[in-house]
């Protein structure tokens, strides 16, 4: 957390000189998503793929100062989307010192901070609250108690002697104590209804009740949720007087071309080794080829964590081979992507009666990713002479104890291998492996369109006639 600038006002009295007015927090929002709008700045950075769709609308509801669900399927980026809002705050902002709620000190609203505002005047101390202090977020699980959102009578104020219908034995719960700031509850639908109702009254009149009696606090809080579609019916819903107080329901999606889900990819995975971008396009296409696939359950999605998972085996699987054979730096090949499959298949659901053939699927997918990559990088090359070198006699061996130097060398010199690692984007003085992960692509592009033979056992691949 950053250090509190030593300028700002200390004290109400202070505060109040320096012309600082209460805002609310929709307000707040309103005025800088309005500021970086207008200079050009981009108001939800590290976001990829919604800025012609999600993100429009997303604008438009804070704009004009409304609550928000979020819907769509899982690995859509919406708790990352939620949680890009807190840079539209106001870097620092001003509570009471002390107090139990983040109050504004110069609009208090519990009766302790009232009481202290009257008694201390403009010397009530002021402290200061940074934006990401004000940005509360809760995993909606069945266990979770009205307390727990709302809040419940504390035993121990009511032990110290005060009575039971004094609204200082309240312990505020999460929504109360974001006062100023916003709430994101996260799968709304698993609140059980119950638990729900509660929240009518924070989202429309603004108070809280607990325990049969009333406390009127004019709670400033935003409220954003998000959901699956699946979860309406499955799992749970969100109850119909809710969903009314909710002033816009946005739809999410998956990205919706490869170079976003190239983007999404680069940007989300942590690579242990150097993943080049045609490899990243080929699983972007596999993604996108489960998606669209009549044995992936599509209910319940392709999640964009799939994609960044894969990405991160076939990095490591390239480390190991670099750990194996001594060769730097370590660089992914398209003999890596034989792990992702059996490592990943257990994060998609299939389509019942697919039980046992799950590997089968996926390694056609992928096959087909492959392909398609291939033909959009070599579109216009002719690969008869590489097809014609190994037909010759030139056969080929990889995997994951083969160095890229070997490769190569199993090749002779052919300058359709320079226009191959061109397409490919890579230079004719870079690391051999580079060009050897480029080389390898237009071998099992040949063998795909049946121009070559394949020989693979547990860790070698030879191509050949």
């Amino acid at each position: 957390m950053n250090d509190v600038p030593a300028n700002l006002p200390r004290t109400a009295g202070d505060l109040r000189a320096a012309g600082h007015l209460p805002r609310s927090i929709k307000q707040e929002l309103h005025d800088n998503l309005l500021v970086k709008l207008r200079t050009g700045e981009d108001p939800w950075p590290g976001i990829v793929g919604f800025s012609r769709t999600v993100l429009p609308q997303l604008e438009r509801a804070l704009l004009a100062g409304h609550d928000v669900v979020l819907l769509g399927e899982r690995g859509q980026g919406k708790t990352r989307l939620l949680r890009t809002l807190a840079g539209l705050l106001d870097e620092w902002t001003p509570v009471i010192e002390g107090a139990e709620l983040a109050e504004h000190p110069l609009d208090p609203i519990t009766p302790e901070s009232r009481r202290r505002a009257a008694e201390l005047g403009d010397t009530l101390p002021v402290a200061w609250r940074h934006r990401d202090q004000r940005y509360t977020e809760k995993l909606a699980t069945p266990d979770t108690s009205v307390g727990d959102l709302i809040g419940d009578v504390d035993p121990v104020k009511v032990a110290e002697g005060r009575s039971l219908g004094d609204p200082e034995t309240i312990h505020f719960g999460l929504v109360p104590r974001a006062h100023r700031g916003i709430v994101a509850i996260n799968e709304l639908p698993d609140l059980a209804e119950r638990i729900q109702v509660a929240l009518l009254n924070v989202m429309e009149e603004r108070d809280i009740q607990v325990r049969g009696y009333t406390l009127r606090l004019p709670l400033d809080v935003l409220l954003v949720s998000t959901a699956n579609p699946e979860d309406y019916t499955n799992r749970g819903r969100i109850i119909t007087p809710l969903k009314d107080r909710f002033g816009a329901e946005i739809r999410t999606h998956y990205p919706l071309d490869v170079d976003a889900e190239i983007a999404v990819v680069r940007q989300e995975a942590h690579l242990v080794a150097e993943v080049g971008e045609p490899l990243l396009e080929v699983l972007a296409r596999f993604v996108r080829n489960l998606r669209e696939s009549p044995v992936i359950d599509q209910r319940s999605g392709v999640s964009a964590r799939f994609a960044v998972a894969a990405a991160e085996t076939v990095g490591a699987a390239a480390l190991r081979r670099s750990a194996l054979t001594g060769e730097e730096p370590a660089v992914a090949r398209p003999v890596d992507l034989d792990a992702v499959p059996a490592v990943l298949r257990g994060k998609l659901e299939f389509e019942p009666g697919e039980e046992g053939r799950e590997t089968e699927h996926l390694v056609h997918l992928l096959r087909r990713a492959v392909a398609e990559t291939a033909r959009s990088r070599f579109a216009g090359l002719d690969l008869v002479p590489l097809a014609d070198a190994v037909e010759n006699g030139h056969l080929v061996a990889t995997g994951e104890r083969v160095p890229g130097k070997d490769v190569l060398a199993a090749l002779p010199e052919l300058p359709v291998l320079h226009d191959v690692a061109a397409r490919a984007g890579v230079g004719p003085d870079e690391p051999a492996g580079r060009i050897a992960a480029a080389v390898e692509l237009a071998l099992e592009s040949l063998f795909l369109s049946r121009k070559l033979a394949k020989d693979s056992d547990d860790t070698t691949t030879v191509y050949g006639r």
